[in-house]
């Protein structure tokens, strides 16, 4: 389940399978922020994420949770989007820090930009 915070649906579709995007998130667990690509020194704080869509989760050049690629969907750079991640699409039964097996999570991702196809 989503929620468009900012910006409509993109009008070309979004990010297609293959094409690398760069996009600010925020992981919450509980209310707490648990991972950040935000955090950082200046004015526009810390370094975008960027990842294959398409790619398996975990792999190199994917995303780190299987969320990231179903949240991208239909969105347009410039997009706000918060997700309400169930543990399927976030890190399934295993614990990760202080993150218990089986946990929902929140999401807000932002897509920055959109690269095209290599």
């Amino acid at each position: 389940m989503y929620y468009d915070i900012k910006g409509g649906g993109s009008t070309e579709g979004g990010a297609r399978p293959g094409q690398r995007v760069a996009v600010h998130f925020d992981v919450k667990f509980r209310r707490i922020t648990i991972a950040t690509s935000r955090q950082g020194a200046g004015v526009t704080g810390g370094v975008p994420y960027g990842f294959q869509v398409g790619a398996p989760a975990g792999t190199p050049g994917g995303p780190f949770i299987k969320a990231f690629n179903e949240g991208i969907k239909g969105m347009g750079p410039g997009q706000f989007r918060r997700m309400i991640v169930p543990p399927e699409y976030a890190y399934g039964n295993t614990q990760v820090q202080e993150i218990p097996p089986n946990s929902t999570l929140t999401v807000d991702l932002e897509l920055l930009s959109v690269a095209a196809r290599a």
